[in-house]
């Protein structure tokens, strides 16, 4: 029996968050954030209204991120929700012409922008394991291999790093390597190595971790730095640390012997002394790499991210208070804030439809209670 299933507190925040995910979250996203002529989830919804925010653009990571999430909720209404996202994706936003994945479209689902993006490809990706997984439907797992032979063929360097974003022919680099997409295909390949060549997948992750071992620790804090070490104006990003933490731990075996390994935990310590505000008042968004405040904002997905970490550490009584702290200050009875200040004031008055992503890991991580 797990500490949270004898702590009535935590027990209690951790089903208050699963109920409001399964009846407010989910429910919103298969309605009114749902564009059932087009087939694809809106952007963005209003926190306060629900209603769908101007819609000029929808991009192929978003509806990869909803699929993620409708494919790994449970019921007949969420599986028939998946299969028609995983339709979508496919007929959207698949790049017939070059290959790989376009990243937008126009608000008539028109091709806008045709980069070929690293944090996109991941997604889709992590996306087609998850509905495979669900579905047992093999062009989920044949898009899912295609997209990873893609991504190591095109966007891998002679240095073993990625480039964040090609142009649409896949001849020049547009972005240099950086730390959140490499983060994002870490999950992703995580996650297709539990459907297929579980042997590659670990060869590449591994290749991966050292990798950013190499270009992107910062020696003094141990963290994990949003661009390359060196870069002018470079940061930190509490979130990113306690994220890579829980991807790191959740296959344990396939990371044995890896300097990151050893220097997550160091990352997390420095980041939950620094990188964590006072009294509840959650995770910031980023850091100096000498622990200066560059950015205070508390969003969402970083406190879930927190919230992640303190259950894989198994730190319950951290994990009760957060949880606590965040059902007050980021959940409403329409949805949740995106953003706060160190006040608690809001900051971003929308709800895009990546977030439930974040929720959706946060509550696979959190003990199951009855």
């Amino acid at each position: 029996m797990t500490a949270a299933q004898t702590n009535s507190s935590l027990a209690e925040h951790i089903r208050a968050l699963r109920e409001h995910f399964d009846s407010v979250v989910l429910p919103m996203w298969m309605g009114r954030g749902f564009n059932d002529a087009l087939g694809l989830p809106f952007e963005s919804l209003d926190a306060a209204t629900g209603a769908p925010v101007l819609v000029t653009r929808y991009r192929a990571m978003a509806c990869a991120r909803q699929l993620y999430v409708f494919a790994q909720a449970p019921g007949a209404a969420a599986g028939k929700h998946a299969d028609r996202l995983f339709a979508s994706l496919r007929r959207v936003f698949r790049d017939d012409t070059h290959g790989g994945w376009r990243y937008s479209v126009d608000a008539d689902a028109r091709p806008l922008d045709d980069t070929q993006d690293l944090y996109t490809h991941a997604f889709i990706v992590l996306a087609c394991a998850a509905y495979f997984q669900r579905s047992r439907n093999a062009d989920a797992r044949k898009l899912m291999l295609s997209t990873s032979l893609t991504i190591e063929a095109r966007f891998k360097s002679r240095d073993g790093l990625y480039y964040a974003a090609l142009s649409a022919d896949f001849g020049s680099p547009l972005r240099p390597p950086a730390q959140n997409p490499m983060m994002h295909l870490t999950e992703a390949y995580l996650a297709a190595a539990q459907v297929a060549e579980p042997a590659l997948y670990a060869q590449h992750l591994r290749s991966l971790a050292q990798a950013i071992s190499q270009f992107f620790v910062h020696p003094a804090t141990q963290c994990i730095s949003e661009a390359l070490q060196g870069s002018a104006g470079n940061r930190l990003e509490p979130g990113h640390q306690f994220e890579w933490l829980s991807l790191v731990q959740s296959t344990a075996d396939v990371f044995e012997g890896l300097d990151l390994v050893e220097s997550l935990p160091r990352a997390v310590q420095w980041s939950r002394l620094h990188g964590v505000g006072a009294t509840g008042t959650g995770v910031l968004a980023s850091l100096d790499e000498s622990g200066v405040v560059m950015d205070g904002t508390r969003r969402i997905w970083a406190q879930t991210e927190y919230l992640r970490t303190l259950a894989v550490l198994g730190d319950w009584p951290a994990l009760s208070d957060a949880l606590a702290h965040f059902r007050d200050r980021f959940l409403h009875a329409g949805g949740w804030h995106e953003c706060l200040d160190e006040n608690g004031v809001v900051t971003r008055a929308d709800m895009p439809s990546t977030s439930p992503y974040h929720l959706a890991t946060c509550l696979a991580a959190l003990p199951n209670v009855v």
